[in-house]
C-alpha cells in the first residue's frame, strides 16, 4: 500500500495533467507485440459495480466470486474496506481473465481496465494547492500500445471504452469513500461497521439475504416499490446499500426507522440504564 501511495504522490506532482480535449496516440490488440503482457503483476482495485458486472458475467453470487477472484488487504490507514482482484499464482501473477486471445470478461471488464492506460487523478483535501481532478497518462515500458498510429481525445477513448457508465455507477460510492464522517472518526471502523461496509458495497447477494431474511423491513420504512427493485435488481440494491451506510455509520436520515421500532428501542435504553 505504501508503494500505492508513493505513486500518488508522483502522479500529483510530476505527471503532466490532461483534459478531455487533450489528444494522445495509443491502440491495443493481437498484433501489438506485448498484447496481455500487461494484464499482470498489478494492483487492480475493484469497484462494487465492477464486482457486480463480473459476478453475474461469470455466473456466480458475490460471495463465490469474492472467495475465488479477490483479496481484502489490511492497512491501518485505510478508512474502509477496499478489495483487489488477485493474480493468479504464477510467475507473471497474470490475470484470473485473460487468456491466450484476450480478456475473457472483457465486456464486463473493470473501470481501472477500461481506463488503461488513462488514470484520473483527484488531488483531495491533502492537496488543496492543487487542481480538481484531472487525467494523465500512464506510459510504462512494456506497453508498445503507444507506438500505434491510432489518435484520438481523451473524451473520445472515455465513449469508447464505456467509461461513461461505470462513472454514473460509480458516483454514489465516490461519494460515500470521501464522506467527510470517515474524517472526522476518532478511530477507524469497528470489526461490526467494518463487515457492514463490505457487505453493502462487495457482498451484493450476502446484503440481500440480510435484509429480505431479517426483521428488517419490521425496523425501516421502505415502500413497496423499493421492496421490489431491490429484491431482483443488483444495481438497485447497490444504491440502497449506499443509503443503508450513510445512517448506520453516519447518521444521516436515508433509512427512516420506524416509529413503533424507535419506541421499542428507546425502552430497551431506558430498560438498560435502571
Amino acid at each position: 500500500m505504501r508503494e500505492i501511495e508513493k505513486l500518488k504522490e508522483a502522479i500529483l506532482k510530476e505527471y503532466p495533467r490532461l483534459s478531455a480535449d487533450n489528444s494522445f496516440c495509443f491502440n491495443c490488440h493481437a498484433g501489438v507485440p506485448c498484447f496481455n503482457d500487461c494484464c499482470g503483476d498489478v494492483n487492480i482495485f475493484l469497484t462494487p459495480y465492477d464486482i457486480l458486472r463480473l459476478k453475474n458475467n461469470l455466473g456466480i453470487n458475490s460471495q463465490e466470486f469474492l472467495d475465488k477472484y479477490t483479496i481484502s488487504p489490511f492497512d491501518k490507514n485505510l478508512k474502509h474496506p477496499v478489495v483487489l482482484l488477485k493474480m493468479n499464482d504464477d510467475d507473471k501473477k497474470t490475470c484470473p481473465f485473460v487468456a491466450d486471445k484476450g480478456c475473457t470478461v472483457y465486456n464486463d471488464r473493470p473501470w481501472a481496465c477500461r481506463m488503461y492506460p488513462l488514470g484520473l487523478a483527484s488531488p483531495g483535501d491533502d492537496h488543496p494547492e492543487l487542481d480538481n481532478e484531472f487525467y494523465f497518462l500512464l506510459k510504462e515500458s512494456v506497453c508498445k500500445g503507444f507506438n500505434e498510429d491510432r489518435k484520438q481525445t481523451i473524451k473520445e477513448w472515455l465513449t469508447d471504452q464505456g467509461i461513461e457508465e461505470y462513472d454514473k455507477a460509480g458516483e454514489d460510492y465516490k461519494q460515500l469513500t470521501l464522506h467527510k464522517g470517515f474524517d472526522e472518526a476518532d478511530q477507524a471502523l469497528d470489526p461490526r461497521k467494518v463487515e457492514m461496509f463490505h457487505t453493502a458495497c462487495y457482498n451484493i447477494d450476502s446484503f440481500r439475504k440480510f435484509i429480505f431474511g431479517s426483521t428488517f423491513f419490521n425496523r425501516f420504512e421502505v415502500d413497496d416499490e423499493t421492496k421490489k427493485k431491490i429484491e431482483k435488481d443488483d444495481y438497485e440494491l447497490l444504491k440502497f446499500g449506499y443509503k443503508w451506510l450513510r445512517f448506520s455509520l453516519f447518521g444521516e436520515k436515508t433509512i427512516i426507522v420506524k416509529k413503533d421500532a424507535l419506541e421499542a428501542r428507546e425502552k430497551e435504553l431506558k430498560e438498560k440504564t435502571k
